[in-house]
């Protein structure tokens, strides 16, 4: 089972929704805003792909946060913003039983479409 971490209202994490309803995979939807994100899974996402590639720096969250907040950011400083700000968190995550992907595009699809 694919557990897709995102945005309900996020046009990405909708259009991948889409994709997997399409290609017949069977996924369960988890809203970082909504339900949150455990601090285990955090690591775990930033052991697999690295905080910088999980933080969104282009969104509006990341633009109205406090030069404080912005300067010197390191992965400890970046899994606490992302705890408190999911919309920081570049979408959607893809979780694969443990294989973690991030964002989607042709890649990220063969990968969910073969399972590998």
């Amino acid at each position: 089972m694919i557990t897709i971490h995102g945005l309900k209202n996020c046009d990405t994490c909708r259009a991948a929704l889409n994709w997997l309803q399409s290609e017949g995979l069977a996924h369960q939807f988890s809203d970082v805003r909504k339900d949150g994100v455990s601090e285990a899974d955090m690591k775990a996402w930033v052991a697999s792909l690295g905080w910088e590639a999980l933080l969104n720096r282009r969104g509006t969250t990341w633009r109205g946060l406090s030069d404080v907040d912005k300067d010197g950011v390191d992965e400890a400083k970046a899994v606490k913003l992302m705890l408190e700000y999911p919309a920081l968190i570049k979408r959607p995550v893809f979780d694969l039983d443990g294989t973690y992907l991030v964002g989607f595009k042709d890649e990220q699809k063969s990968v969910l479409s073969t399972g590998q």
